[in-house]
């Protein structure tokens, strides 16, 4: 202890005891600095990254990984929308490429695909187009309105699973067993959205509430003029005409977005009638085969009778061919009594 006071007595300012003891530790320079140890500078973070690096880092997690990180802070939930809205197209695009090089090598003839050793992966890979056209009708139109993102990873992932069996498989299992996942999680993500988010996106549609806006005065004295009010005024304000001047623009967003889904409505209106075309061909196609395989039986039932007949009859032929030298015979004795007795009355 005595040590130790002298070394506290040695350091202290001026040599006098109590100062060295109760003087507090010498601040810097500048005091209004902070602690670099306080704030850690941004660049150390993973969200001071670029957007590109921060996407190639995703770009090892799955899918549904990429989708649960939208909680974490805002720029994180941007990049992982933008990253789940690319990986939908992607496997659009790869799904085309799988079926393209599937038809390659089909025969033209519906006839000759079902025995074909490609006939299940162009059965899997149909069903994996309605449901990509399904997910798509779902999903894509608040998509590209920018209200929402590709929510469910998960489906993503099991489709690029689907898609990469049916390449790696030369005897895949049935459809229905390759893709009972894939409508199950599917199905329920598609009910989950039309039930519980759409209501929400529907309110924030650009045109969704201006036709009420237009036609009839809002509620309150500081809401906007209607049209009426606002044309009947010889000089309305700057403040009236850009508010004009935008409901005008949300209603050409909202007439947009209905021709949109007009045209997607018409396409896909064609598609059913091209498959129901298809559809009418094969059962045609079908009937003619069956009608064929009619024909080919009755034949070989005709010449199955032919063979019985011959048979039966040269079992019978043989029989009589046995019993024929006995006949001759008999016949040969008859025809020569009459002979032997013209013979005896001459030598008489």
């Amino acid at each position: 202890m005595a040590a130790a006071e002298e070394r506290l007595l040695s350091e202290g300012e001026g040599g006098a005891p109590g100062s060295a003891r109760l003087s507090p530790p010498p601040l810097s320079q500048s005091p209004e600095a902070p602690a670099p140890l306080e704030q850690p500078p941004q660049s150390n973070t993973l969200m001071g990254l670029p957007i590109v690096a921060i996407e190639s880092i995703l770009s090892f997690l799955s899918y549904d990984e990429t989708s649960q990180l939208r909680l974490v802070c805002k720029r994180m939930d941007l990049v992982c929308q933008r990253m789940l809205n690319q990986g939908f197209l992607k496997v659009e695009r790869y799904h085309n490429l799988c079926q393209k090089q599937v038809k390659a090598q089909l025969p033209r003839r519906e006839s000759e695909r079902r025995n074909h050793s490609l006939a299940r992966h162009a059965d899997i890979l149909a069903a994996v187009e309605t449901r990509l056209s399904l997910l798509n009708m779902t999903f894509m139109k608040y998509v590209d309105s920018n209200l929402c993102c590709f929510i469910p990873g998960k489906v993503i992932d099991e489709i690029y699973r689907v898609l990469r069996y049916v390449n790696s498989t030369r005897a895949p299992q049935r459809a229905h067993e390759v893709l009972q996942e894939l409508r199950d999680i599917s199905s329920m993500a598609m009910e989950y959205f039309d039930e519980k988010i759409v209501p929400i996106l529907k309110r924030k549609l650009p045109g969704s509430d201006v036709s009420g806006r237009l036609i009839g005065a809002a509620p309150g004295p500081s809401a906007a003029l209607t049209t009426m009010q606002l044309f009947s005024k010889q000089n309305p304000s700057r403040q009236e005409v850009t508010k004009l001047q935008q409901q005008v623009k949300a209603n050409g967003a909202g007439v947009t977005v209905l021709k949109r889904e007009i045209s997607e409505l018409r396409t896909k209106v064609q598609e059913q009638q091209k498959q129901l075309q298809d559809q009418d061909q094969k059962l045609l196609e079908q009937t003619q085969i069956i009608g064929e395989q009619n024909a080919r039986l009755a034949e070989l039932e005709r010449k199955l009778r032919e063979v019985m007949e011959s048979a039966v009859g040269s079992s019978s032929g043989s029989g009589s061919n046995e019993q024929s030298p006995r006949k001759r015979r008999k016949a040969v004795e008859s025809t020569d009594c009459p002979r032997k007795s013209k013979r005896l009355r001459n030598r008489k």
